[in-house]
């Protein structure tokens, strides 16, 4: 036992998220010149793949669909003190950057995570296999969220700019929080077997590979899990001004500073998902892929809404047509997809070439 802890306690993925937090504590609050920048951002990106690793070990000893919400609730956790954060200290022009990131996040999970898990687990198996009640129920969570939340502020006339009246926004955070709260319980109490891996034959297929960690495993990955986070929240604070100096030299809209923020914190999902696929548990891949674009719209919109009454200026979150158009297609292809419950690699490139359509009119609108 002495010596497997000892394994554990310097295992990389150990002592990443403590070398993370000693970064942090180094470079807070300092200039930093373009050597340290870089380092900041090595730090980073090896926290993020061991905020990934302790992620998966908390979900394999509490099961799915559980762990598929823990990794969902942890990245929705970064993406909510980044954009705080970045608005408070951007000003008044950062208002609509909630707006951005949240929907870079819903294209990257709906069109990015679902498409290269679905072209990774077609690749491997001929074809996926899935749950369409979950995933359906799931998706259909995502398109009334992002209508609520991203499409209407654009169609409102009581506030000038797509931007909703304080009693339009409390009622969208409420409304963002119950369907929240109502896709929650329906996925780890009322239906939870909706949203497990399913066989050929529609059985829920058990998992056949390793066994569950101990409870001390498991709840040291917790503790670690937790460290790496406030790490990568930290950490990239500090490289926001890097982030966003960069976007401005490469000649890119300032919107584009969200798309990176989304890229950054869905990594961790993106490579649990990824695995998920070639483990043959696309329903997995599928959780994480929507339950990640639910949470960060049902949680970062309240949070965002509570926050505006200090933050300075207006609080944009009205789409803009195209933004709006993509969406409706996302929406509509994803429905194609989901509902025969299972997809080959066609559906999988359909949804990356939506997604490169995304990253192209966000650099070039």
């Amino acid at each position: 036992m002495v010596a497997a802890l000892r394994s554990f306690l310097l295992s990389w993925t150990s002592v990443t998220p403590v070398l993370g937090v000693l970064v942090l504590a180094l470079a807070w609050g300092r200039d930093l010149g373009p050597v340290f920048v870089a380092l900041v951002a090595v730090a980073l990106g090896a926290t993020v793949l061991a905020a990934v690793h302790h992620a998966e070990v908390v979900a394999h000893r509490v099961g799915e669909p559980f762990g598929s919400l823990v990794l969902a609730v942890a990245v929705t956790v970064i993406e909510v003190a980044l954009i705080v954060t970045m608005m408070v200290s951007g000003g008044p022009e950062a208002g609509s950057l909630a707006r951005d990131t949240v929907f870079a996040a819903v294209m990257i999970t709906t069109n990015g995570i679902v498409g290269i898990s679905l072209l990774v687990g077609a690749r491997r198996y001929g074809s996926t296999l899935f749950n369409s009640e979950g995933s359906g129920a799931a998706l259909a969570t995502v398109a009334t969220l992002a209508t609520l939340s991203l499409v209407l502020p654009a169609f409102t006339s009581s506030t000038p700019g797509p931007a909703f009246s304080p009693t339009q926004l409390t009622f969208a955070a409420l409304a963002s929080l119950v369907l929240y709260g109502t896709f929650v319980l329906t996925q780890t109490v009322r239906h939870r077997d909706f949203f497990l891996p399913v066989a050929a034959d529609g059985a829920v297929k058990e998992d056949d590979h390793a066994d569950p960690p101990s409870n001390r495993a498991a709840l040291g990955s917790l503790v670690l899990l937790l460290v790496a986070l406030v790490a990568v929240v930290g950490l990239a604070k500090v490289e926001s001004p890097a982030i966003e100096a960069g976007v401005r030299a490469a000649g890119f809209p300032q919107s584009f500073v969200g798309v990176v923020i989304a890229l950054l914190v869905l990594l961790p999902e993106t490579l649990a998902a990824v695995r998920a696929a070639q483990r043959d548990r696309m329903q997995i891949s599928l959780n994480l892929a929507y339950g990640s674009a639910i949470a960060s719209i049902g949680l970062t919109i309240p949070a965002i809404a509570l926050a505006s009454v200090w933050l300075p200026g207006q609080l944009l979150l009205g789409l803009g047509s195209t933004q709006i158009v993509l969406l409706a297609l996302t929406v509509v292809v994803s429905v194609l997809t989901v509902v025969p419950g299972r997809a080959t690699r066609l559906q999988g490139g359909v949804h990356l070439v939506l997604l490169a359509g995304f990253l192209v009119l966000a650099i070039n609108p």
